[in-house]
């Protein structure tokens, strides 16, 4: 270690010259890797850092990392929003190289960090997009026994809604994860941290019956089938994008907004369930969300939701 650090301490304080940019982009990689293996963060976080970070290498260009200032920084912060990204995107550039630069220091590549003095705007708090009832019982119904795969995209939905779970979390859930007789799956979310999540009557028939009918079909197609619970029609592990778009297609076959995804089934999971009286807290273990502040926003979708009740219905409203 110290000599990798001898090292890159030299790269970082020789002049602009050809092999700049490329230090940075070690160092860039080192970071990475420490988030990797130190911080243990997941791999789509790690992704979404790998995109910022190239972009932070691209603006840097051979200028010394050590010779960046907070003026400097600043101006890169303006220029994030010349990109057209979301404000979450934009705060997640500026904590990505806040965080970099604390890395830096640790590594003993810079004494002072300028980037500490960067701040994150306040974001408007966006009211994430949430089913009425109604609408989730026709869009999990929306899979017909005409559709080739119609087991297993009957149980991914249910899954979706029952359980909450993300995405991501969805596409690696285990068979070995599931205790239905228990009525609960065991879900692996960010940062590889575990939850056991409760799970209802339809998706475990739905589930029971994707198990009987289609995987066992699906998992003779390779000659090591996945641990995965939902295969594609290759007999792979079911992908994020390849459940965004059976997602996307229910969801236009019922005539439901074409702004929903994945995420729009935990989002109504926890609204529905704070609509109907469940505490806070248990929300937020449901959902695995690490602060309680990430889940007081479904209280303001309920809110939101009541004010609209009374606008319509009260005669002084």
């Amino acid at each position: 270690m110290a000599k990798r650090t001898t090292k890159l301490q030299q790269l970082a304080q020789t002049g602009p010259t050809p092999r700049a940019g490329r230090a940075t982009e070690t160092l860039c990689a080192d970071f990475l890797n420490y988030l990797r293996g130190e911080c243990h963060l997941a791999a789509n976080s790690i992704d979404a850092y790998g995109r910022d970070m190239r972009r932070f290498v691209t603006w840097v260009g051979k200028r010394r990392l050590g010779d960046l200032k907070v003026g400097d920084l600043s101006s890169y912060m303006g220029e994030l929003r010349t990109f057209d990204l979301a404000p979450a995107s934009v705060a997640r550039n500026i904590v990505a190289v806040r965080t970099f630069f604390k890395f830096l220091q640790l590594e003993g590549i810079v004494q002072d960090n300028p980037a500490e003095l960067i701040t994150t705007q306040k974001m408007w708090q966006r009211i994430p997009s949430v089913l009425t009832i109604r609408q989730v019982d026709a869009f999990l119904r929306s899979p017909k026994k005409t559709d080739k795969y119609w087991q297993r995209d009957v149980a991914m939905l249910e899954v979706l809604y029952a359980t909450g779970c993300r995405a991501s979390e969805v596409c690696t859930l285990r068979v070995r994860d599931l205790s239905l007789a228990d009525r609960h799956l065991r879900c692996e979310g960010k940062g590889g941290k575990q939850r056991m999540v409760p799970i209802g009557s339809g998706a475990i028939n739905a589930i029971n019956r994707y198990c009987e009918m289609l995987r066992g079909e699906l998992a003779a197609k390779v000659p090591h089938p996945p641990e995965e619970l939902f295969l594609s029609r290759s007999g792979r592990a079911l992908d994020r994008v390849q459940l965004w778009r059976l997602v996307k297609m229910y969801a236009q076959r019922v005539g439901i907004d074409s702004k929903i995804s994945p995420h729009s089934l935990r989002h109504s999971f926890a609204t529905h369930l704070l609509a109907g009286g469940a505490d806070l807290r248990q929300v937020q273990e449901m959902l695995g969300h690490a602060s309680i502040q990430t889940t007081q926003i479904y209280t303001h979708v309920e809110h939101s939701r009541l004010k609209k009740v009374h606008q319509q219905y009260h005669p002084r409203a």
